[in-house]
């Protein structure tokens, strides 16, 4: 089946980070003086840059983080997306630090809850030459 929603805008800038998601990595940008990471690209925040953002690289990161704050969508903003609703839109702070923001999958929306531990799985549209983001709940043990 054809893939019909909006597709996602790759440009150079960010090639490298859907190239990783293909292969079924989860990639961030990481300053290679200071350690810090970053979503999405930017140039380091605590000192001085490399001409280039030559100091930055795309680095393998854990995929792993906490839902900061999410929304439940009962209304498809764009027709394509009228058999996904009610869905779950979520901004996961990530393990590393920065927040991505990505569709939440394999739970009902009412069992959603701020706080609860995700990883990024892959969604692969091999015939359309691109892999989506999308995290899952991880089984939390009892405490």
């Amino acid at each position: 089946m054809a893939y019909t929603k909006p597709r996602p805008n790759i440009d150079g800038d960010i090639q490298p980070f859907w190239e990783g998601l293909k292969n079924h990595q989860f990639l961030l940008y990481r300053c290679q003086q200071c350690g810090a990471w970053y979503w999405p690209a930017a140039f380091c925040r605590f000192h001085d840059n490399q001409p280039f953002a030559a100091n930055m690289k795309w680095e393998p990161a854990s995929g792993r983080g906490r839902i900061f704050t999410f929304n439940v969508h009962h209304w498809a903003f764009d027709p394509a997306f009228k058999e996904d609703v009610p869905y779950v839109y979520a901004l996961i702070e990530l393990d590393e630090g920065p927040m991505f923001g990505t569709n939440i999958v394999g739970t009902p929306p009412d069992q959603v809850r701020i706080g609860q531990r995700v990883e990024i799985v892959f969604e692969d549209y091999p015939e359309e030459g691109f892999t989506l983001p999308k995290a899952r709940i991880l089984e939390e043990a009892p405490s």
